[in-house]
């Protein structure tokens, strides 16, 4: 699957050659065995795959050698947090997720299938799943509401013995991370010094807050839809009260704006539009990053006026900040490596790996590498690869 990143072939694209392209899904299977001959049907089907079955139940660890659960990604989603489109069901999530599924196998070489499935409550996608077990080896989570994301991330990864993420969370986190590591750099700024503005507080951006804490970023600000949360706010959900007792330092009060003032970076990951003259409260190279789609906080062209480096999510301007270049290199490193989980060490380890990619090439216009850049999944692999060793 080849991507066609340019403004123009987008603007070439007709309602008609988009849905011509979708008749019957955009996923099949195939075998990698020919079944062209009695041999071949003996050896891939009866009798011979008897030999195989009953091999795996006197030795369980076959499975993961002799079938292709252990580089199976399941994409998951109950869709009700779709990107642009939000609870739109099952259904007619299913779309996205076998979009996802075709990145995965094209960017990070490895077997995926979409499940969407038509329940909202936490017990029943867990139970799901874990009755699934047996079919995959990793659970990429997509397009599922905060805050029920965060429990069930949280307690999936408990009861599955393999990895799990929630893409909107993290994949979102390590690129953001990614990108801010090399704005810091053109910006003339160091990341213990910096205040960022997280303007959104659901799955990413409440994992962009804990990255960026993670990393030692001198303070991170997070900016819902009733205003900056502090520790005197009394209409938290337990997460956000978790947040509100790490973030704020300064113990800030009111909205976007206030929250501006003096402010080093702002990444939006919301609907919520940025004002110019909030922006011109800022500090003096300051950072933006406006990453909704498809219409971003504030256009580049007038974010530029406040920011030494500007990115958005989209791929006609520069710096886009795209998920593809983080997550399928961080499955095929923790599948690699035999991981369990994928832990904080190896998105960090992801975010560097993306970042030391650019190089040389580092200006205002170029803190990312390209997500069609072939170096990225095996520099994320590797990276993840190295920290789950480290251990």
């Amino acid at each position: 699957m080849s991507i066609d990143t340019s403004l123009n072939a987008a603007a070439s694209i007709t309602d008609a050659d988009i849905f011509d392209a979708h008749i019957g899904g955009k996923l099949t299977v195939q075998s990698k065995m020919p079944l062209a001959t009695k041999r071949d049907l003996s050896i891939a089907y009866t009798p011979g795959v008897a030999q195989v079955s009953r091999a795996i139940a006197a030795d369980p660890k076959m499975h993961a050698t002799h079938t292709w659960a252990s580089r199976l990604v399941v994409v998951v989603s109950d869709g009700t947090a779709v990107l642009g489109l939000g609870n739109i069901g099952a259904a007619a999530s299913l779309p996205v997720m076998e979009g996802k599924s075709a990145l995965f196998k094209e960017f990070g070489g490895l077997d995926s299938i979409p499940l969407v499935l038509n329940t909202t409550n936490v017990d029943e996608i867990i139970e799901t799943l874990v009755r699934l077990r047996p079919s995959f080896g990793a659970v990429n989570l997509e397009d599922i509401s905060a805050p029920r994301c965060f429990e069930l991330e949280e307690r999936l990864i408990e009861a599955l013995d393999c990895p799990v993420m929630h893409d909107d969370q993290h994949g979102t986190a390590v690129v953001v991370l990614a990108s801010l590591i090399n704005a810091a750099k053109v910006a003339g700024k160091e990341l213990g010094a910096m205040r960022a503005v997280i303007s959104g507080a659901g799955a990413a951006g409440i994992a962009i807050a804990e990255i960026l804490i993670n990393v030692g970023l001198g303070d991170v600000v997070l900016v819902d839809s009733k205003g900056i949360i502090h520790r005197d706010r009394d209409d938290l959900n337990a997460v956000k009260a978790k947040y509100a007792a790490v973030t704020n330092k300064d113990g800030l009060i009111g909205g976007i704006r206030e929250a501006l003032d003096g402010a080093d970076v702002v990444v939006g990951v919301s609907s919520s539009k940025f004002v110019e003259e909030d922006l011109s409260r800022m500090n003096e190279n300051a950072i933006i990053f406006a990453l909704s789609n498809p219409d971003p906080e504030v256009m580049p062209d007038v974010a530029r006026k406040y920011a030494a480096v500007v990115a958005t999510g989209r791929s006609d301007f520069p710096n886009q900040i795209n998920n593809v270049l983080a997550f399928p290199g961080i499955f095929r490193g923790a599948l690699d490596a035999g991981a369990r989980r994928i832990t904080g060490a190896m998105k960090l380890a992801a975010a560097h790996a993306i970042a030391e990619l650019v190089g040389d090439d580092l200006a205002a216009d170029h803190i990312v590498p390209s997500p069609l850049d072939p170096r990225v999944m095996p520099a994320v692999a590797a990276a993840v690869g190295h920290a789950v060793q480290e251990k």
